[in-house]
Formats: C-alpha cells, structure tokens, sequence
C-alpha cells in the first residue's frame, strides 16, 4: 500500500475506534463554506498527490485528491485542454486599494491557501462556464467519470469507471461532488477534460438587473456560444468561447443590436478570474458581518429578486449571489418561491448561522442523507455537522 493512503488509513481506523471526529482538510481555501464542525483533529490528504493517468486523446486525467488545482490544470493546459467546470480557487487577501481592471475593480493578492482537486470536487463548486454553450455546459459532478473513497472503516471504496456510460443503480462517483466530506477522504478522481476554445471574446453592455436577466434568458435560446455571463452594478458582462468565425460573428451581432463594447483580453481574463475566484469587489469581505453573502440558485427565467440589498448575477440568472441583511427565512422564503433554494455562503455573525448555512431538508431526504452518513461512516468522525448539524 502507498505510504500516504497507508498514514491516511491508519490515522482514520484510529479515529474510528476512538470516535475521535475528525476535519478533513488540505489548502484550507474553502474552510469558510459550510457550517461548524465538530472537529478535534485534523486529517490533511495532500500527501496522496500526483497526476495517475493522463490521456489527452480520450479527453480523460485520473489523478490524487491531494493534487494542487494549479498543478493540475497546468499540465492539462500545456495539452490544450482544461477542467470544464472552471473550479474556483478563493484564498488570498483583499487589497485596500485594488487596481481597475475591465472597467471593474478587481482584487489582487497572494493566495495563502493552495486549492486540491479534491477540495474542489468536495465543495461541488463550479465556475462561470458552469451555464455556458455546447459540451462545457455542467457543473462538477457531470464530469466526474469515477472516484474512489476511504470510508469511515478505512476501507477503499471503487465506483464509475474512465468513460461516460449509463448506470444502474445509485451512482456513487455522482453523489460525492459537493458531499463536503462527510462520507470520507476522496482519494483518486477520473475527470472528464475538454479542449480550451480557440478563440474567445467578452463584450460589456450597460443595462438594468431586469433587462439583463431577459437578455441572458433570450441569447440563451439562440445558437450564440456564450460560456460566461455576469451582471452587477447595472453592467452584464457575456464571455463568448468557440471557433474563431463563431466568436466574431457572435460579437458583431451582439454589438450591432445591443450597443455593447469589447474589453481587451487581458482585462476579461482578470474579469473572470476575478468572479471566479470571489475577488471581484462585490465579493470584498470587508462587510460580511453587516451583510452576509447570500447564494441562491434558482431557475435562469425567474423574476428579479424582492429583497434589499445588493446582488452579482451568474448563469444567464442561475447564480445570484446576494448581499443582504435580511433574514434568513424572509431569503429562502424567496428563493422557494422561485423555485430555487438559498445559501448562506460566507460571513454574517454566529447567530445568524446558528440557524444553518444550508436550506433545510424536507424529511424524507433528510432521512436519505442519514442513511448514507451511516453507510459511509458509521462512527460519525467525518467533517461531523459541516453540512448539517445532526449528521
């Protein structure tokens, strides 16, 4: 057995037997995402690292959770090619006085946490190019092909495969993007990759949050290969990817009905790194305890939200992240509505995330989820009460 899938099975059987809960936790770049966990040590995967198969001819990378994100998508951009879902990496402090970039201001600084791949897959958080056009269209579990687990008895856990195929059964390799965790250490991810466009271009227009929201749905539904679209601050933002001639014709069309103008490319690089990665201004933390960050996904066609404060659109008005005082039951009240559910994503005081980060869940499926914390680890030591306090 490999040295660090051995330290990491010694160390959890350990546990076990102690029922000693345990924080499983590499870079650190999302520790802010989820509720308090009850936690008396620290189980770090980063050992178990390296890239164990790469096959760029059949759009396939296996590799170790404790991979760094960087590494990674290093290796698949000297081939050409990327993770679809466009992970976001966090981390880093914020400046008091960040540069302007794409007529945005932007945030810089160095990161302090060091993202894994595995992180990225346990957070099941995806990117701008999450809603975007053609295949880049999922988020993190539409690309993850295979995956296996050390679960709560130190045993490894295999399920999927390297290739797309229909399941039958319960799709395990598609429950763990976003599980944050508490089934156990992810250990070896097969991803899909695609190619990068070969060509790309961002166009900014000045428009309302309603007129925005009508035109995102609208170009949505028209052969248009937008992989981005952003609005905040009465200006929408629409990053288009593809074939060279698909993109310029896009953009003269987009231009020539809308009015929009063409943001340079190292301005829309920063633009969308930026939003990515929460270091656009809307995202600066230096009010999350007045006003916490809110992230509601909801259906792309539902009406502008009825709440005070101040909102950044994503997903052709899938995302909208919110920052509001309001409380949280007038917010997922709201969201419910529309059809969608609400996140209390980051800041705001112990009190108010007292009451959970999360939506609720509706019993039945509240059952499910403790059946399959049970399952994977029945002593309870896995990042207990990260998603929700009784499991």
């Amino acid at each position: 057995m490999d040295s660090a899938l051995s330290h990491l099975t010694d160390r959890i059987r350990a546990a076990a037997a102690d029922r000693t809960p345990l924080a499983i936790r590499a870079g650190g770049s999302k520790a802010f995402y989820g509720n308090a966990m009850d936690a008396t040590a620290v189980l770090d995967p980063r050992p178990y690292r390296g890239i164990v198969d790469y096959a760029p001819t059949e759009l396939v990378v296996t590799v170790r959770s404790g991979t760094p994100l960087a590494e990674l998508e290093a290796a698949l951009d000297a081939r050409g090619q990327m993770l679809p879902f466009e992970p976001p990496y966090f981390g880093g402090e914020y400046k008091t006085k960040p540069p302007h970039v794409g007529g945005e201001l932007q945030t810089a600084g160095d990161d302090n946490a060091e993202p894994t791949i595995g992180g990225a897959v346990a957070a099941g958080l995806a990117g701008p190019r999450r809603a975007s056009f053609g295949p880049t269209y999922g988020g993190v579990r539409d690309f993850v092909l295979g995956a296996s687990l050390l679960d709560g008895r130190g045993q490894v856990l295999r399920f999927g495969g390297t290739v797309m195929k229909n399941v039958a059964g319960y799709d395990v390799a598609r429950l763990l993007p976003g599980s944050l965790g508490v089934l156990g250490v992810l250990l070896d991810l097969s991803i899909k990759v695609l190619p990068k466009p070969v060509a790309e271009a961002t166009l900014r227009f000045s428009m309302s949050h309603e007129e925005a929201l009508h035109r995102m749905n609208e170009w949505a539904g028209q052969p248009l290969p937008v992989s981005a679209t952003m609005w905040a601050s009465e200006l929408l933002y629409v990053r288009l990817s593809g074939a060279r001639a698909a993109v310029d014709a896009a953009s003269a069309r987009l231009t020539a009905a809308h009015g929009g103008e063409s943001i340079d490319a190292e301005g829309a690089a920063a633009l969308w790194r930026g939003v990515r990665d929460h270091r656009h201004l809307f995202f600066a933390p230096d009010d999350l305890a007045q006003r916490p960050l809110w992230r509601l996904s909801l259906p792309s066609t539902a009406e502008p939200l009825q709440l005070a404060g101040t909102q950044l659109i994503e997903w052709g008005g899938a995302l909208r992240w919110l920052r509001s005082e309001a409380a949280p039951h007038t917010i997922r009240a709201q969201a419910a509505a529309l059809g969608g559910h609400a996140t209390l994503f980051r800041g705001g005081s112990s009190d108010l995330r007292s009451a959970g980060v999360f939506t609720p869940l509706p019993a039945p499926l509240a059952a499910i989820h403790k059946r399959l914390k049970a399952e994977f680890d029945p002593a309870g030591i896995f990042n207990r009460g990260r998603m929700y306090p009784e499991f």
